[in-house]
């Protein structure tokens, strides 16, 4: 759903016991699925405050469940043992009484009321809803003319993916402005600016929520990677460092100068680093011949599982590390606060671009070098 939820990051937040929370806290979310009498459906936080996922059965399709936020916490909900593929309602947790009237096919279509948070949700819901319309269509319109193979027609769909972007942007940026003391605001920030920060165009909305709201949850995971985009910034050179490879011998980025060089943070133990690995063996191998080189720079402790990682998913580019993990150098150097995150660096060491993943990166690649 967002990049800020398909990475790992260094979690501050420590998770707060019920013991210690106010009586005024206390949440029920209760409801119906219509279509499903028995079974179970789940609750969890979407914002990884805390890991554990609360489970209810179903009594001739109502469920209850009680809970407690200190704050507005963003949250999913669905049937256990569904289809992975099928989306989830997303909903706001917040002190009193949420109610979910939900059809056990589109249980992420399910109509809830209850709370501030989840008003403000549904009105920001409502305005996406023509540009979702355009998407749909758009998307349509792809899937046919990717069964033809008119791969020019293909890149004209896509440039106006590119501009409904924007538009999605121009959206919440407008939310933003007029809520500046919703929760909302400052989850929708994160899941839309969050993964590819400008701070030019990022700063000046954080700047504009309310103080509540910066110190929320969201509002802190905006701050991190504010610091971390202003610290390696598009358009600045590439701080300089020297680590050691796998054979111990020490590696410059400076020696990559005259490529086109991706400095890409990862680690071992991070899924989403690992599940990315393939798009980017497919880049180096499509365009290392033309110029364009990895140095892949680990967050890992522990080398037996840096290497055996490496070898496991068949990385043939260059891999330092100096085996401290969150403390890494490069990675205070870069403000690197989650990973995966890669910063994209032009002949002379210079920043034109950070956290490629995918199609991104073969397709700037292509611009580049083709």
């Amino acid at each position: 759903m967002l990049a800020v939820l398909s990475s790992c990051g260094i979690n501050k937040n420590a998770d707060k016991s019920a013991k210690h929370a106010p009586a005024d806290s206390n949440y029920i979310v209760k409801g119906k699925i219509i279509g499903r009498d028995t079974g179970w459906v789940y609750l969890s936080s979407a914002q990884k405050r805390f890991e554990k996922t609360d489970s209810a059965k179903l009594d001739n399709g109502n469920f209850k469940f009680t809970g407690f936020a200190t704050e507005p916490q963003f949250a999913q909900f669905g049937i256990i043992g569904e289809d992975d593929s099928r989306a989830p309602l997303y909903l706001f947790l917040e002190p009193g009484t949420i109610t979910i009237e939900a059809f056990a096919d589109v249980v992420e279509k399910a109509k809830v009321s209850g709370g501030t948070s989840q008003d403000d949700l549904e009105k920001f819901t409502i305005s996406l809803h023509p540009l979702e319309a355009k998407q749909e269509q758009l998307m349509n319109q792809y899937q046919q003319v990717a069964a033809t193979g008119d791969t020019t027609k293909k890149q004209e769909i896509i440039k106006r993916f590119e501009e409904m972007d924007a538009e999605h942007k121009a959206l919440v940026a407008k939310f933003v402005k007029a809520n500046p003391a919703s929760y909302v605001s400052a989850v929708q920030l994160a899941l839309t600016f969050g993964f590819n920060p400008d701070p030019k165009e990022l700063e000046p909305l954080y700047n504009s929520l309310e103080e509540k709201i910066k110190s929320s949850y969201y509002g802190e995971q905006i701050k991190v990677v504010l610091e971390s985009a202003k610290k390696a910034p598009v358009g600045a050179m590439a701080p300089e460092f020297t680590l050691n490879d796998v054979t111990g011998k020490p590696v410059s980025l400076s020696s990559f100068k005259g490529k086109y060089t991706l400095v890409e943070f990862w680690a071992s133990w991070c899924a989403p680093c690992r599940q990315e690995n393939p798009n980017v063996i497919k880049a180096y191998n499509m365009y290392n011949t033309k110029g364009f080189e990895v140095l892949g720079v680990s967050l890992d402790d522990e080398k037996e599982d840096w290497t055996k990682a490496i070898k496991d998913d068949k990385l043939p580019w260059t891999h330092v590390s100096d085996l401290e993990g969150w403390q890494s150098a490069p990675a205070t150097l870069y403000g690197v606060k989650f990973v995966p995150i890669n910063f994209l660096l032009d002949k002379d060491g210079k920043i034109i671009a950070r956290s490629l993943r995918g199609e991104g990166l073969i397709k700037k690649l292509g611009e580049l070098l083709n």
